[in-house]
């Protein structure tokens, strides 16, 4: 299935999901959408990639181990929820900061930064299962010698 045409439209396709996938997570506050779903696109986006150009391009392209994403992303959601307990709120309560940015307004939420952290952990498991299955068994691996 590695043919020149998928070669070719890879990179660009590659390109459009990751942008739709940021797309759904920012979108996933108000509507449907967010952090997981956004993270199985972004992941779709990434084994399509693989597909075109192996393994190898995707870990170049990612440039960090999918499952050190997923712990980012796990520390990340981890710490917006306890940042509700040192607030002195319940767990995984809300909580907003309105800084000005440039003399705009930004509204920031610690909901936010739970669906980033549950977008990455989702990039990083989910493409880290896809790099391991279309990795190549090294020889004289454990299921190669009981075969024998």
């Amino acid at each position: 299935m590695n043919t020149l045409i998928l070669r070719t439209a890879a990179p660009v396709i590659t390109a459009l999901m990751l942008l739709f996938s940021v797309f759904v997570l920012l979108r996933g506050h108000n509507e449907p959408g967010g952090g997981f779903i956004g993270g199985l696109i972004a992941a779709s986006a990434l084994a399509i990639f693989g597909i075109a150009h192996g393994p190898g391009a995707v870990q170049r392209a990612i440039r960090f181990h999918p499952m050190a994403i997923a712990g980012a992303g796990l520390f990340l959601a981890t710490m917006s929820g306890l940042a509700s307990l040192i607030a002195g709120v319940p767990f995984m309560s809300g909580l907003w900061v309105y800084p000005d940015i440039l003399g705009v307004e930004v509204p920031l939420s610690t909901v936010m930064s739970f669906d980033i952290g549950v977008y990455l952990v989702v990039v990083g498991a989910i493409t880290a299962i896809a790099l391991a299955l279309e990795t190549e068994p090294e020889n004289g691996s454990a299921h190669d010698e009981g075969s024998r």
